[in-house]
């Protein structure tokens, strides 16, 4: 069994509950409130961002011409594609200048991309891979379990094709051979912490879509009144 076929089976429960999450869900079925995936969007916007500098983490750390240039492509072509789609969602949703001024990171996002950080800065390239992968893996699968679905929604039909395509497919499949070499002649303890950093990273997925779902803020932000 390969890393990533053991860590995978490792999470199984977390993994698969991100496919029955509600917001997932609705957004198949085209009920998901705009309002909802309009917050998703800003957040992921967010993310994504820190998505590409931390391949580009992955590019300093690589010790080969190949892997830099495929990780420096992945930052410009999977991350600059993803920003773009969301910029066009941004047209849909009605997003205002106002909101991306105001704009804040939920708690979730902000606790996911600085995990992150903290796996590539404290790490090696096994270490930084193995937190961005999930990612990758969990929205390709979800794309392949949504693709005959039909919302009848310009902005949820749009989201399935883009995780259900051929070029994101091989992206994620690229990096999980990546991954699998990379742990190859590891020990048995270094291929633990290698999973703790995928397992987490698998966690926050599953809190993402319920940090739109329920519009998450800090605490700081909500009034109280006497």
């Amino acid at each position: 069994m390969t890393f990533c076929e053991e860590v995978r089976k490792e999470c199984s429960d977390v993994w698969e509950a991100s496919f029955h999450h509600p917001f997932i869900a609705a957004l198949a079925e085209g009920t998901l409130p705009e309002d909802v995936f309009k917050q998703y969007v800003l957040q992921d916007s967010y993310y994504l961002k820190h998505f590409a500098k931390v391949h580009a983490l992955a590019a300093v750390q690589a010790t080969d011409l190949l892997t830099v240039q495929r990780f420096a492509q992945h930052a410009e072509g999977t991350c600059g594609a993803e920003i773009s789609l969301h910029e066009g969602f941004f047209g849909l949703l009605g997003v205002t200048d106002n909101d991306i001024k105001s704009f804040e990171p939920a708690p979730t996002a902000y606790a996911y991309t600085s995990h992150l950080y903290r796996a590539a800065l404290e790490g090696d390239l096994a270490a930084t891979l193995s937190a961005l992968l999930p990612c990758y893996w969990l929205y390709y699968e979800i794309g392949e379990r949504l693709k005959d679905a039909k919302p009848n929604h310009p902005v949820y039909d749009k989201w399935i094709a883009t995780y259900s395509s051929e070029w994101f497919e091989q992206a994620t499949r690229e990096q999980i051979d990546r991954l699998n070499k990379l742990t190859e002649e590891l020990s048995d303890k270094r291929r633990e912490q290698l999973k703790a950093h995928f397992i987490k990273s698998v966690h926050y997925e599953l809190q993402f879509w319920e940090m739109a779902w329920t519009k998450q803020k800090w605490s700081f932000e909500t009034e109280v009144h006497a």
